[in-house]
């Protein structure tokens, strides 16, 4: 089937275009939400008659999702999940879930604008991206974890899987790893050693 695109969309065209596309895409979802038109002789006569005012439109809803998309980039949200020792997720994260987080965040966002390739089935920080506008996209953190602490400890780049005696075998090696040498410490060495080879020559002879 051929339609008008009534407005930019993602691997398909921009505004004004006439694509083919599947007819069951363009009934139950490019139709339905009016992102195009049919393409016969009338439709291109009523696109041609509001393409100033689609235009106008458009770009209306551009700027309000560039401004949208300058205040929530990078924000993080976080989902409270069950899962297994191994961090296998009982159940799986959606658009809809990540969606709600934002809400809940005070962030408004639609499902349909959160792109997803497959769910989320795991714990740990997901960058995902959003498609406030068919030209205007940004990308927010979800942070799924099993509890607060372990989102704040996943927030700063710590492994929740971690077994206590690693976690603190972890934090004994970080402890122990000097932050800087002494200028001149290792000249020092070198000559203690010198003079130490010296001593034991002159003892031997």
């Amino acid at each position: 089937m051929e339609v008008i695109l009534l407005e930019r969309v993602e691997n398909l065209g921009q505004m004004g275009d006439v694509v083919k596309v599947r007819a069951g895409y363009a009934r139950n979802f490019l139709l339905p939400r009016k992102m195009a038109l049919r393409a016969n002789d009338d439709n291109k006569k009523v696109f041609e008659a509001q393409r100033a005012d689609l235009e106008a439109r458009n770009l209306e809803r551009k700027n309000e999702a560039e401004d949208a998309a300058k205040k929530i980039n990078g924000a993080s949200f976080v989902l409270i999940r069950q899962s297994s020792e191994m961090g296998v997720l009982y159940g799986s994260v959606s658009t809809r879930d990540i969606a709600e987080a934002a809400s809940e965040g005070g962030v408004k966002i639609e499902r349909s604008q959160v792109r997803l390739d497959k769910p989320l089935k795991s714990l740990g920080v997901f960058n995902i991206r959003l498609m406030l506008h068919p030209e205007v996209d940004t990308r927010i953190n979800i942070n799924i974890a099993r509890s607060e602490d372990e989102a704040e400890r996943q927030a700063r780049g710590e492994n929740v899987l971690a077994s206590p005696e690693e976690q603190e075998a972890a934090e004994e090696a970080e402890a122990e790893t000097p932050e800087f040498f002494d200028e001149g410490a290792g000249a020092a060495v070198a000559s203690d050693e010198e003079a130490a080879s010296e001593e034991d020559a002159n003892k031997t002879e």
